[in-house]
Formats: structure tokens, C-alpha cells, sequence
């Protein structure tokens, strides 16, 4: 078999369990067993794979035509141009939440001291740290196992400059900070069988359920971050598409200035962010 004919098997399998953009993943898996890039898949695509990486392609295609998540498989994912860790513990970092910190970046001076609530794989405070100028922080995450991966991915990439405390939002924080960045768990519990197969069984329901009506955790957020910050500082969160009115309504019942509902790259509404 040819590493064109066994991409083109890949495809079929994934296409047969109605897999979202089986072309694009049974690729990438082919890329991650091979280890090639797509200029050296032209370059070999009619030659004969060997048994080794064959196994490896069938077994990841198996995997991944029971809905487990891509990223799952490969052990990575790439997140403001940077690669993380992940597995079934965290949240998997998505484009949406690059929002989150490029919004962070525009406002948060030189320097800066950051808390980063409810953490998962640490992509936000890491991105933020290795991205702007002088900054440092600290991720908090109700999740040990989350945690693991956080400081995984912590240690590699950005040193001893943010640091991960384990515990339920504010129980572990202590000091002040220039700003505060949360991806929050923000689905309504009941929309959450609605999701697909690889988000609703594959991903820590920790970071997904918002409660009833979604908005707990901003709630809890808004309502003491003031506690947490110096005077001017910054609480940026990531929202759901629908909940721009209710999370801008937090803000300001919290008494913070200039608050703004930022959308994403497909127009929805992603970002609330505000000052003391």
C-alpha cells in the first residue's frame, strides 16, 4: 500500500463514522505517525509505506473514528502560534479563546503581575507571558490533573515566570494583580448533551458546565475581582456567543469602566472586558 492509497483509506474510514473534516484529520494523523510534512507526502505518496507506520496509521484512524478528539490522539495542539499539551483533562485550546488574549495583550502594560482563573492547560497565561513584554502570573484551576498538564506546558515553554495554584477560583489567591483572564466554564447544562461527541464525552465536564443558566462562574468573578486588582487593573473573560448582555450587565453592576463586548474572527460576541 502507498501513503497516498492508505491517506485515501484514512479518509473513507473517518468520512464512514461521519467524522467533521475527515480529509483534514486523517492527514494530520497520517503526518503525526510519519512524522512528514505535506512537501514530503507529495514527494512520497506513491511509495510504499512501511508495516511499522501502516500499524500506527490504523491504530490513530481507530481512535479517532470513535470521536476521540483529534488532539487527544496527538497529544497536542497549537495555540497562538504556539504548541501546547493536552489530554482528557483540559479544555482543548481553541481559536475562539485567541480572542481572549488578544484583547489581554492590547491592554495589560509592560510588566504586569496576571491572574489567570480556571486555567486548564494554561494556554491563556502561558500565551500571555511568553507573548508580551515582562509579564508574569499565576494559573489557578480546580483540577489537579489539569494542573499537571499546566505545569507541563509552564515549565517548557515559559520557565518559572507564571506559577499553578490548585483550587476553587479566589481559595488559593492571595496579593493583587494588574489583571485577571478567564475562560470560564460557561455552558448551559442542559445544552451540553447537545454538543458533539467529542466535546460532551471526550472533554473534563468541569470545564464545561456553566450551571442552569451559564453565568455562575462570571458571577463569582465579577464579584470579587475588584479585591483582587490594583487600581486601573484589568478582568477580561471569554463568553459564549449569546451572553454578551448578561456578562456586560456583571461588569458594570461591579462598578467597572469601559466595559466592551469584543466579537471573534467569525463575528461573535467572545470577549468581556473592563477597568477599575
Amino acid at each position: 500500500m502507498t501513503y497516498k492509497e492508505a491517506l485515501n483509506k484514512g479518509i473513507t474510514i473517518l468520512e464512514s463514522e461521519r467524522i467533521a473534516d475527515a480529509k483534514i484529520d486523517a492527514w494530520l494523523l497520517l503526518s503525526f505517525v510519519s512524522e512528514m510534512t505535506k512537501a514530503q507526502y507529495f514527494l512520497k505518496q506513491t511509495e510504499q509505506i512501511d508495516q511499522l507506520t501502516l500499524y500506527k496509521y490504523q491504530d490513530v484512524l481507530c481512535k479517532r473514528a470513535q470521536h476521540i478528539p483529534l488532539q487527544h490522539i496527538t497529544g497536542e495542539q497549537d495555540f497562538m502560534g504556539i504548541n501546547f499539551w493536552v489530554n482528557e483533562h483540559v479544555l482543548i485550546p481553541r481559536q475562539d479563546t485567541e480572542t481572549l488574549v488578544e484583547e489581554a495583550l492590547k491592554v495589560i502594560p509592560s510588566g504586569s503581575h496576571i491572574l489567570d482563573l480556571c486555567t486548564g492547560s494554561g494556554c491563556v497565561i502561558i500565551s500571555l507571558v511568553a507573548l508580551g513584554q515582562g509579564l508574569s502570573g499565576i494559573g489557578v484551576d480546580i483540577s489537579e490533573e489539569a494542573l499537571a498538564i499546566a505545569r507541563e506546558n509552564g515549565k517548557r515553554l515559559v520557565g518559572s515566570k507564571v506559577v499553578f495554584e490548585q483550587g476553587d477560583l479566589w481559595q488559593p489567591v492571595t496579593g493583587k494583580f494588574n489583571a485577571i483572564v478567564s475562560n470560564p466554564p460557561y455552558i448551559r447544562t442542559a445544552d451540553i448533551e447537545e454538543l458533539t461527541t467529542e466535546v460532551k464525552d471526550h472533554e473534563p465536564r468541569l470545564a464545561l458546565d456553566g450551571t442552569e443558566d451559564g453565568l455562575l462562574f462570571y458571577r463569582e468573578i465579577t464579584a470579587h475581582a475588584r479585591e483582587y486588582l490594583n487600581e486601573g487593573g484589568w478582568l477580561l473573560v471569554e463568553i459564549g456567543y449569546d451572553q454578551g448582555p448578561d456578562v456586560y450587565a456583571l461588569f458594570v453592576e461591579a462598578g467597572f469602566k469601559d466595559v466592551e463586548v469584543v466579537k471573534d474572527l467569525p463575528g461573535n460576541n467572545r470577549v468581556v472586558k473592563g477597568h477599575l
